[in-house]
């Protein structure tokens, strides 16, 4: 047989259109999160029976909840033209001006990790929030003069995953603002019974539910396994069961918790290499080689969340539970601070 690596045929128009498809475009089609739902009904309803823009909705909760999906969904049911970005791209007042310029009445202005703007283009932002203006600079030194530039009504949904890094006045501008939790098994069941169906993927029910055990409580997550397991069974040829699944996930790194690579080295660091902790959080980042802010935004949340780690005030311990996890017995030192 050839080692040449084999080149597989293009995908084809449907499967990218599936692809696509994965994303809910009506409240009706989203799971989960029934009162934050709820609430946007009742907030886009108000504004179409007064026909005017909804108020300004700020969507804060971790990565893969569907944050960006809603703001999509807040474009559709109000039949609006939807405009997105981000704000690591608006360093600027000008780069946030020349967006705003830019829209017309009703648009929906999606801001991505919105925490993360400059602070001109936040400031700017205050007064285009409440009056729908924004006042330029024209000049320099004492010759400059601010020109006020009139605005389009325009809803402005703002997504992070860091609600405690907005300023009160920014805060305080949105007229709702909804919290997004993890998702329970049930729930993402449904999620990848869905996609699968899109996705045309015959797969045991069984094995949709292991997938659901797997998948952190995030429907991003139980969709990208989803997607592997359908490769795994593609590739193998063997039917979409349990044990596929297993195999497949075993062969990406996911455990029976939906821990990968990242999680396990930094529970395995805290235990073999200190004793259990506690050890600080740089520290614990160079010992498994990524960055401090990726372990404390991307890894500790799950981890402390499903009991295997804890922050102490002297840094983090790994408890009794992840001792038992990765089949090792606790050291009685690594307790004392629990």
């Amino acid at each position: 047989m050839s080692d040449a690596v084999v080149r597989p045929d293009p995908e084809s128009e449907a499967e990218l259109a599936f692809e696509g498809a994965l994303r809910p475009s009506s409240l009706e089609e989203f799971v989960g999160q029934q009162k934050v739902r709820r609430q946007l009904q009742l907030l886009l309803e108000a504004a179409s029976l007064q026909n005017r823009s909804p108020d300004h909705i700020l969507l804060a909760g971790p990565p893969g909840l569907g944050k960006t999906t809603l703001a999509m969904i807040v474009a559709h049911e109000g039949a609006r033209p939807l405009r997105m970005t981000s704000g690591p791209a608006i360093q600027h007042a000008g780069d946030l001006a020349a967006v705003l310029s830019s829209l017309v009445p009703g648009e929906v202005l999606f801001v991505d990790e919105i925490h993360r703007m400059a602070r001109s283009a936040e400031e700017m932002l205050y007064l285009a929030m409440e009056d729908f203006r924004v006042d330029i600079m024209v000049g320099k030194g004492a010759g400059a003069t601010s020109i006020p530039l009139e605005l389009a009504p325009f809803t402005l949904v703002g997504a992070t995953t860091r609600s405690g890094l907005l300023p009160n006045p920014l805060r305080d501008r949105f007229g709702f603002t909804a919290h997004l939790e993890f998702y329970e098994p049930e729930e993402l069941l449904r999620v990848i019974t869905r996609a699968a169906a899109l996705l045309r993927f015959e797969i045991g029910q069984d094995a949709l539910t292991e997938i659901s055990g797997r998948s952190r409580g995030t429907p991003r997550i139980a969709n990208r396994l989803l997607r592997r397991v359908r490769d795994f069974a593609l590739v193998n040829g063997g039917p979409a069961d349990r044990d596929a699944v297993q195999a497949a996930l075993e062969l990406y790194d996911v455990d029976d918790w939906g821990l990968d690579r990242l999680d396990r080295a930094v529970l395995t660091a805290i235990v073999d290499r200190f004793a259990g902790g506690p050890v600080g959080l740089s520290t614990l980042a160079v010992s498994v080689g990524e960055e401090a802010e990726t372990i404390e935004a991307v890894v500790e949340p799950f981890l402390v969340r499903t009991g295997l780690l804890s922050r102490t005030p002297r840094g983090r311990v790994a408890t009794p539970r992840a001792w038992q996890h990765l089949g090792r017995r606790p050291e009685p030192t690594a307790l004392d601070d629990l």
